[in-house]
């Protein structure tokens, strides 16, 4: 069987939850990969065959997306290229994360196209609405990347087509403990920022990962250094909290290592508002921004927070499976299957 895979590059939770799916859909036979996207920092440990710009979201410094950036460099008559290019009926199965190129190749080749995301769980009824409305920001969700059948991944599933999130092997074997720090991941703020707005809080010790610094530094009680995942990791399982954007990936992985956890949602990026609304109908602290205003929301959490229990088990292969036996066009399947 041949099978391509196309991941959103945007951030890292895409590529993060990758590294454990790729594996799973190679038991079933050749696997290629396309990733599109500008914002991505982890590297795939897997050949890929097609990298593509795409339509990337651009980080801002001050807290959310930048919009203008953001179509600024976006090249239309390319992405256009690249989707009418993608030989998608090459494959007996095509899964998107969340991946525009893909999605619209098979779309407009008349392929069928399964998405397999964070994104297809999100507007689902059974959770909670954001606390704004964005109309736009709703219009991109449900059309940036069109399929013919949807699965996804939340903070909690339905026990249908919505399963708990995908936890990398590597966080669920990294030894836990607990040494006094917290780490912080918040890429759509500068260092500048983090350093003016951490050091509110001298009582903590703050590990921050940046997309802006090439180089660690170390002032006072915060140290900021570039982006590593392994270095990650062992911060995040090593902490005494999480603070980070209303992502999926790493929340979720905050979670699952059973650290409290708050979350700042990006500005201009109604997913991760979505994100926060289900987080805290959970129980995790959330905060509008790291502005004084806020203060006291952080100040809490240090003081009282504590982590939320949750229960993600290691479901990848058997997810992976239901879905090839029902799409993989080369294997007899059932239309009425669904993977549990």
């Amino acid at each position: 069987m041949k099978i391509l895979y196309g991941i959103q590059g945007t951030g890292n939770g895409h590529l993060s939850r990758a590294v454990d799916i790729i594996p799973c859909l190679q038991r079933h036979g050749q696997v290629d990969i396309l990733v599109s996207g500008t914002q991505g920092d982890l590297k795939l440990p897997f050949p890929v065959q097609f990298e593509v710009r795409g339509l990337s979201f651009i980080f801002g410094k001050s807290g959310g997306v930048d919009l203008w950036k953001t179509f600024a460099k976006a090249n239309t008559r390319k992405l256009v290229r690249n989707i009418r290019r993608l030989p998608v009926k090459e494959y007996d199965l095509v899964i998107s994360d969340f991946e525009p190129v893909t999605s619209w190749a098979c779309y407009l080749q008349g392929k069928t196209c399964v998405a397999l995301s964070h994104q297809s769980a999100v507007l689902a009824p059974e959770y909670p609405a954001a606390d704004t409305v964005d109309r736009m920001g709703k219009l991109i969700l449900g059309h940036y990347a069109p399929a013919d059948h949807a699965y996804g991944f939340h903070f909690s599933g339905n026990g249908t087509n919505i399963f708990t999130p995908v936890i990398r092997n590597q966080v669920r074997r990294h030894p836990v403990t607990n040494d006094g720090h917290y780490t912080v991941y918040l890429p759509a703020y500068d260092d500048r920022k983090l350093l003016k707005r951490l050091s509110d809080y001298p009582e903590a010790r703050w590990e921050v990962f940046s997309k802006h610094n090439k180089k660690k530094i170390t002032k006072d009680n915060i140290t900021i250094r570039p982006i590593d995942g392994n270095a990650f990791t062992a911060s995040m399982a090593s902490s005494a909290g999480v603070l980070c954007g209303a992502g999926f990936e790493t929340p979720a992985e905050a979670l699952f290592l059973g650290k409290k956890l708050l979350v700042i949602p990006m500005k201009n990026q109604y997913e991760q508002h979505l994100n926060a609304a289900a987080l805290k109908a959970m129980g995790v602290a959330v905060a509008k921004n790291l502005k004084v205003e806020h203060a006291a929301v952080i100040r809490d959490w240090l003081e009282n927070g504590q982590p939320i229990p949750v229960d993600y088990p290691d479901r990848t292969q058997q997810i992976i499976d239901g879905i090839v036996g029902r799409f993989g066009t080369s294997q007899a399947s059932s239309d009425n299957y669904t993977p549990h």
